[in-house]
């Protein structure tokens, strides 16, 4: 019934190993409620709770690679390079300028098949509160530079 919106990668991207986040929000422009951002997760585990939880409901959920930036100098580093790409384009933005090349999962099967997708495959299912953990703890692991 909702929609999952995440960055298309690579088989071997980098990108894929940082902490993920979920942002959870209205699918419709009519709801007015804050979005929810839920995380850090590994990536497989973030896709397959928004992927759970959209699956029932008229939301979307949005997930993407967590910054770990660590200094004042990295965040502002972050900062300038998004303001200066958003001035580098700022005379014809489209959507992939914007936001990178994401992957369009609409879970809503009328949806897919009005969008001219197929029949879609069964959502993953999601973690359970003990792999959520131990996908923290190696997060942690990586943050700090034991990977484990």
């Amino acid at each position: 019934m909702g929609a999952l919106v995440t960055l298309e990668l690579a088989q071997d991207s980098p990108v894929a190993e940082q902490p993920w986040i979920i942002t959870f929000g209205p699918l419709g422009g009519g709801d007015d409620w804050e979005p929810v951002v839920c995380g850090p997760y590994e990536r497989a585990h973030a896709l397959a709770l928004a992927e759970a939880v959209v699956a029932d409901e008229e939301l979307m959920a949005v997930v993407e690679p967590l910054s770990t930036a660590v200094s004042i100098d990295e965040i502002r580093g972050e900062i300038a390079a998004a303001m200066a790409g958003a001035e580098e384009g700022r005379v014809e933005l489209d959507d992939e300028d914007l936001y990178g090349v994401y992957e369009d999962t609409v879970v809503d099967e009328e949806l897919d098949a009005a969008a001219g997708g197929g029949a879609s495959a069964p959502p993953a299912e999601p973690p359970s509160e003990q792999e959520i953990r131990a996908g923290w703890r190696r997060i942690a692991g990586k943050l700090v530079g034991q990977a484990g």
